[in-house]
């Protein structure tokens, strides 16, 4: 079937703008007034029950045992590849046939406005990357003004740290203010961070394990992958400046990260997925990919205020990344380090060239020497009431999906 007739065919109306096409079709943990936590899968202003879809014994013929109704989806993705593709056919077949789809219709479908979404992943380790040349040079410029703005390293191989995991919440979630030392002039001090920032990233969930001493080969990597969020890596600057060195983050970032509640299969990326930049100098053997892409999607990153001031800040996108997830997982695993299913792996943030598509505020203000307008506020970093929000999406012709928004307010 293809894909324009796959929207036509269509039973539900959705919208030709929807984050959530049928060409998309993301997983996710939900819960309802009527209903516990369970994965389902958005589309239009709609969810896919997908635990109750099961007990009608529509997934049978592949899956042995309902992995539809626990909190998390780790059970799910656990299954592979095979599994994923097929349970994404089957529901765009589903969709599409009348038949299939109207006797089900009742049981089945949940109205989005009427559930709460939850953590989608259990996550065990989380990677933060440092993935975006535009990013890199921008924060060297600004800390190293004689300096070359890239560390010696940086072009040869994926720079990153490991975050907490424990912290990692979603859309709806509030973030509390950190506290921690920092220099006031030359004075060490002690209290709530005054220079609170975000990250516009995108997060990768692992899907597949390696065992402990065997690398992931790069060309194989993206067998690896079951899908994408929206990621948003709050940052404390005053924290982070005056302990990074010489360990890197610690509780700069450790207090909250939030990723979007849908996941976007990899499978469902391709569609939109472009070369990426070219890398110069040559990277080492095992960073050499065949085909080197990146997926085009852009990201808005915009703040409302508690005044209910709202501006877009930035758009920024992923096509910009120096380094592929690809790459990433061939590094990260290169020494033989084990991954395991639900592991996220952050591509730091996504910076392209022109001023308002930096994805800080760091960068955005320059360190907080050039305010920004929100209505008719004023900003260098986040304040309390603050409420940033992530959005996403791809576009080729007329098929569209995107990630939908990703909402936390400081407090």
């Amino acid at each position: 079937m293809s894909d324009k007739t796959l929207h036509q065919r269509c039973i539900l109306e959705v919208d030709s703008n929807s984050d959530f096409s049928i060409y998309n079709l993301p997983y996710g943990i939900y819960a309802t007034a009527h209903k516990s936590k369970r994965a389902g899968i958005a589309i239009g202003n709609y969810i896919i029950d997908l635990s109750e879809l099961y007990d009608t014994g529509y997934f049978k013929e592949k899956i042995k045992q309902n992995v539809f109704t626990g909190e998390f989806l780790n059970d799910f993705i656990a299954l592979g590849k095979d599994v994923w593709s097929y349970v994404r056919q089957s529901i765009q077949i589903l969709l599409t046939d009348e038949s299939l789809f109207l006797p089900l219709k009742e049981k089945i479908i949940d109205i989005q406005r009427d559930a709460t979404m939850y953590l989608p992943i259990q996550i065990g380790d989380y990677t933060d990357f440092y993935s975006s040349e535009e990013h890199a040079s921008n924060v060297g410029k600004m800390f190293r003004p004689n300096g070359d703005p890239l560390m010696p390293n940086w072009k040869h191989m994926p720079i990153a740290y490991h975050g907490r995991s424990s912290s990692i919440i979603t859309t709806g979630q509030s973030v509390k203010r950190p506290h921690g030392q920092y220099l006031k002039g030359e004075e060490i001090v002690f209290g709530a961070s005054q220079t609170l920032d975000i990250e516009l990233e995108l997060g990768y969930i692992i899907g597949k394990e390696n065992k402990l001493g065997e690398p992931v080969p790069v060309n194989h990597a993206s067998a690896f992958v079951f899908g994408c969020v929206l990621l948003n890596d709050f940052s404390a600057r005053d924290i982070q400046r005056w302990e990074y060195q010489p360990l890197g983050p610690f509780l700069g970032k450790n207090f909250g990260t939030a990723i979007s509640p849908w996941v976007i299969t990899y499978e469902a990326l391709q569609t939109f997925s472009v070369a990426a930049p070219e890398q110069t100098p040559s990277v080492l053997p095992y960073l050499a990919q065949t085909d080197r892409n990146n997926f085009d999607i852009e990201l808005h990153f915009d703040i409302e205020t508690k005044n209910k001031q709202a501006a877009n800040v930035a758009i920024s996108n992923s096509k910009y990344l120096y380094w592929t997830i690809e790459q990433q997982i061939a590094h990260h695993t290169v020494n033989g380090c084990n991954l395991r299913v639900g592991d996220l792996f952050g591509t730091g943030t996504i910076s392209g060239k022109e001023k308002n598509s930096f994805g800080s505020l760091l960068e955005l203000t320059w360190n907080g020497k050039e305010k920004i307008k929100i209505g008719d506020e004023e900003r260098t970093f986040l304040q309390d009431g603050d409420t940033t929000i992530l959005k996403g999406y791809c576009r080729k012709g007329d098929i569209r999906i995107g990630f939908g928004e990703l909402r936390n307010t400081i407090i």
